[in-house]
């Protein structure tokens, strides 16, 4: 199949018009469940962006007088009467640097292993205590800040061994729950956790912050995970034939309508696998996209600081609201995904390059035009807000489409990507960190600028190779 143009048909569609009701429906529980485990997996993530701003010692961080081009301080601001709560450290900018990448570095490592242990095993299990040892570790976050950045850096890479097994586990759940004609709505409304679990953490890591101190950050949302966890080991199934309480329609629903799209093989196919250009198609724009969501994600908070000269409550509302559009994008761009399938036969490679230039040139021009707003605090808001709001389509783009190509391998093929668009959240920041050494409006432009064009190159590599048919190398003959 793979080489062939005119494959990329509707799949199953006569088969899967007979549909059983999602309202309450065991596929749809799971994306519900697994919408709140991703809001746990990125507000643990995120949340030391923002606590990260009040453990530095002002008088170390503060640029010094004349040396910066940051924009003048806001009028209203409670920054100056502000008093810092809890301990504080002398972390210069590498060090923080170093630390806001370090998660990354545990997080690239379980990718491929992750994927392959969930589709032989199940998800389950796997994604579950990813996540359980993930909101331990981060109970420890103020001890080991107490001991050294060294030790921070430690925990922080150990929780990316945790969190790095969560995508591909999730990935080889939907190859067995999901049918292929509402695959975009149910992987975008679970993964759609994480940009809320961005909404929320990033506003409120600095209300906490500002009324109590840094450390119970790390209490309250380290508490929130180890109950979620909980409840996923209870209700939760890693297949529908394993599922105590699916109904016997929904289970046949699902099994009919991933017939044919599974490979029968007890062996990965890995050397088809790395040759197979659809799969390169997608870890090009997932590096790419990857740039500017974690570039963004890790320095945003710093960027409202450094140069829009929010204060710490003002940083983390303003911080959290491209997120929360992204979050309502990723939802709304599933439904429409799925609608141009299903209703008028858009085929599957057609929808998914449309949903990946919307979700990475949309946002590239948004963030080049943000870098010359200058202190234009409305405006600037407003920019990166739509720069990240069209980032959300490409969920049903390049996102999803190893369910489409290979369902079978779809979290290895997850990890394989995720492993490469893991090397932009190393490098990315510390990129930025470097160049934006002054923290000046150029510097961050420069920073924009960067991204952008990444952005650009993913889109396009992927218009053009693209595909939406499972491979041949990924069904048993």
């Amino acid at each position: 199949m793979e080489g062939s143009g005119d494959e990329d048909i509707q799949p199953l569609l006569s088969r899967e018009r007979k549909t059983v009701s999602a309202c309450c429906s065991s596929r749809y529980n799971l994306a519900i469940l697994a919408f709140w485990g991703f809001f746990v997996v990125y507000a643990l993530r995120v949340n030391l962006s923002v606590a990260m701003v009040a453990m530095l010692d002002d008088n170390v961080t503060s640029p010094k007088n004349g040396s910066v081009e940051a924009c003048p301080p806001h009028s209203n601001s409670t920054q100056r009467n502000h008093v810092q709560k809890g301990k504080v450290y002398d972390w210069d900018s590498d060090t923080q640097g170093w630390i806001l990448s370090a998660f990354f570095f545990g997080y690239i490592i379980t990718q491929i292993p992750g994927g392959y242990l969930a589709g032989r095993y199940g998800g389950k299990m796997l994604l579950g205590f990813g996540i359980l040892g993930t909101s331990c570790l981060t109970l420890l976050t103020p001890l080991a800040a107490s001991l050294s950045a060294y030790c921070v850096i430690a925990l922080r890479v150990t929780e990316g061994l945790g969190e790095g097994v969560t995508f591909p586990a999730m990935h080889a759940m939907w190859a067995q729950w999901a049918p292929p004609l509402e695959r975009s709505t149910l992987v975008s409304l679970s993964y759609a956790g994480a940009q809320f679990g961005t909404v929320v953490s990033l506003p409120l890591s600095g209300i906490i912050c500002y009324f109590l101190d840094w450390s119970y950050v790390f209490y309250i949302f380290g508490a929130f995970g180890v109950a979620w966890c909980l409840l996923w080991f209870m209700l939760a199934s890693s297949t529908p034939e394993t599922h105590p309480t699916i109904s016997k329609a929904e289970r046949a629903y699902i099994i009919s309508s991933l017939r044919g799209q599974h490979s029968a093989k007890n062996y990965v196919p890995w050397r088809s696998l790395w040759e197979s250009l659809p799969l390169w198609a997608i870890i090009v724009p997932h590096f790419c996209y990857n740039w500017t969501f974690y570039t963004l994600l890790t320095l945003l908070p710093t960027y409202m600081q450094e140069v829009l000269q929010f204060d710490i409550k003002e940083n983390g509302f303003l911080s959290a609201l491209p997120y929360l559009f992204c979050w309502m994008v990723m939802i709304s761009a599933g439904l429409i995904a799925d609608c141009l399938i299903k209703k008028y036969n858009f085929t599957t490679s057609a929808v998914r390059k449309m949903c990946t230039i919307i979700g990475m040139i949309g946002p590239a021009i948004f963030l080049v035009a943000a870098g010359y707003v200058g202190c234009n605090y409305k405006v600037a808001v407003l920019f990166l807000t739509i720069s990240s709001a069209l980032g959300g389509f490409s969920v049903c783009g390049f996102n999803i489409n190893h369910l489409d190509i290979a369902p079978s391998y779809a979290g290895i093929l997850l990890g394989i990507t995720n492993t490469f668009a893991t090397i932009p959240g190393m490098v990315g920041p510390i990129v930025a960190k470097a160049l934006t050494f002054n923290h000046t409006v150029a510097q961050w432009r420069t920073v924009f600028y960067i991204a952008a064009a990444i952005d650009v190159f993913g889109a396009v590599f992927f218009t053009i190779f693209g595909k939406g048919a499972v491979q041949s190398w990924a069904i048993n003959h």
